[in-house]
């Protein structure tokens, strides 16, 4: 049965939120204009499947209106009665370069006691690489919980801020080799730095072979 613009609204207008969570996940075959009209309405569907699955995928469709999007994006996040649907939005804020939405997200990651949402926020702004972000991921990189610390090390390398350099330096002696392996791919973005070519030195004899390897591989680009 092919997929149309008819097939994919009567799935969205069913009463049953199986049939409705289908309907999102067929506007992929959809042209993106057709699709992005059609998902406005899901984004706040009555069950949290079917509004997750819409707003991930606005990160996509979303650049058939920008600003539409960033007003659908910016509502989840703040409104949205669970932290799974809010940091979707936050997920795909960052994947359209949203921002405008830089305050929400900071103000929201001060707000929340929820773990994933502060990791979604964070991962944000390192994609979304606004310089604004560095005086967050600078606190968020003393984080207690260890996958958000994890996330504003490789945040920091992506926004490339030489101060970042300093904060990356002593994770470099972490007891957590994957937490290292980040560290490596933070400075390798940074190693034109001062000091971050010699802790990319010293971690080429890493215990671990995955962290030396990747090491090397930046120091001989």
């Amino acid at each position: 049965m092919s997929v149309t613009p008819e097939s994919v609204r009567a799935l969205l207008e069913s009463e049953d939120f199986g049939d409705r969570l289908r309907g999102v996940n067929h506007l992929r075959q959809l042209d993106p204009a057709i699709a992005f009209e059609m998902i406005k309405p899901a984004v706040t569907d009555s069950h949290v499947r079917v509004r997750y699955a819409a707003v991930s995928q606005i990160a996509s469709l979303g650049t058939q209106d920008l600003q539409a999007s960033l007003e659908l994006l910016r509502d989840r996040l703040l409104n949205d009665p669970e932290t799974d649907v809010k940091a979707a939005a936050a997920d795909a804020l960052s994947a359209l370069k949203l921002t405008e939405a830089f305050d929400d997200l900071s103000s929201l990651y001060h707000q929340t006691d929820e773990w994933l949402l502060q990791f979604s926020i964070v991962a944000a702004l390192g994609e979304m690489g606004d310089p604004r972000g560095f005086d967050l991921l600078q606190e968020a990189i003393q984080s207690e919980n260890e996958l958000v610390r994890t996330a504003a090390v490789g945040a920091l390398g992506e926004l490339q801020d030489p101060r970042a350099v300093a904060l990356l330096e002593p994770f470099a002696e972490s007891d957590d080799w994957q937490l290292r392996y980040r560290v490596v791919q933070a400075l390798g973005r940074l190693r034109n730095q001062p000091g971050a070519q010699a802790t990319l030195q010293t971690l080429t004899a890493d215990a671990s072979d995955a962290v030396a390897g990747e090491a090397q591989r930046y120091l001989s680009d």
